[in-house]
């Protein structure tokens, strides 16, 4: 469990669930006055109130959706006091945790993780994965900032022009472009997805056109292929790729905006009104 647990805000031991019919009701007394739910109440939300109450929420989401059991709590936790050993309840001192608490941190952290894997994988991805994790590649590429210039060296290429000497001269990729492009061996997932996909596409000495990517426009060039050793057959491998393409379609922000979505959440207190609404689902 990484030490993000340490940080969490409980939410369900504090939340505003606790104040939602906020009144007269005396929740603290001092000898300077008394303080009372809706006091209370309005303070949580001047302080915290669209966080506390996203986080609220989305808790209540998942516990509808998704459980977690005492045993699973308790395989983390032991995790966590086998990483920090004698430093433990220092930790948690430093934390302003205690133990229940850090229960309730390790909960909420195990439920946002079987939501991340909650995605959809098609047998079609599946396939498509299988197909280029079972071979690697070895490519190379010239790389350029816009995509004018990646036609011009396409056009070029086209002409018969020399892939590599084309590489030295204008390829902005400063570990391949001096190697004429050269990447070497690789095998899926190991460059950005646009490049990963359009150099599986291709077929041997096949020139692609331009590939956009984060890092610029791609001009790829598969030289030769080769069979992973060993790999397995798809039948065998399914579950571990279904996994391995639903790690990479993990994130929180987009699962969150998905299930507040489902859930149709209306906010009731004005003051609160917005506080979903940088929340979106696409």
């Amino acid at each position: 469990m990484k030490k993000t647990i340490f940080a969490l805000t409980v939410a369900a031991s504090i939340g505003l669930a606790a104040c939602s019919n906020p009144g007269d009701e005396v929740v603290v007394s001092t000898s300077v006055g008394d303080i009372t739910q809706e006091e209370f109440y309005n303070s949580m939300k001047d302080i915290a109130g669209d966080q506390l109450l996203q986080q609220v929420v989305v808790e209540q989401i998942l516990n509808d959706k998704y459980k977690v059991t005492d045993e699973e709590i308790e395989e983390e936790l032991k995790g966590v006091k086998e990483q920090y050993g004698e430093s433990y309840e220092a930790v948690l001192a430093q934390s302003n945790l205690t133990e229940e608490t850090l229960k309730t941190n390790i909960r909420f952290t195990l439920l946002q993780e079987k939501a991340l894997k909650d995605v959809e994988v098609t047998d079609e991805e599946i396939e498509k994965y299988y197909n280029q994790a079972s071979q690697e590649l070895n490519a190379r590429h010239i790389l350029v900032e816009d995509e004018e210039t990646a036609k011009e060296i396409k056009a070029k290429l086209d002409a018969g022009e020399d892939f590599a000497k084309l590489a030295k001269e204008f390829s902005t990729d400063p570990g391949s472009g001096a190697k004429g492009g050269d990447l070497g061996w690789f095998t899926v997932g190991t460059m950005v997805p646009e490049f990963n996909d359009a150099a599986y596409a291709l077929e041997i000495d096949e020139i692609s056109e331009p590939v956009q990517s984060e890092h610029g426009f791609h001009i790829i060039q598969v030289t030769e292929k080769r069979d992973v050793k060993d790999y397995g057959k798809l039948e065998d491998k399914k579950e571990e790729i279904r996994e391995s393409i639903a790690a990479t379609k993990a994130d929180w922000n987009t699962k969150m905006a998905e299930l507040i979505k489902e859930a149709d959440v209306k906010v009731k207190d004005k003051d609160l009104k917005d506080a979903f609404s940088g929340i979106k689902a696409e």
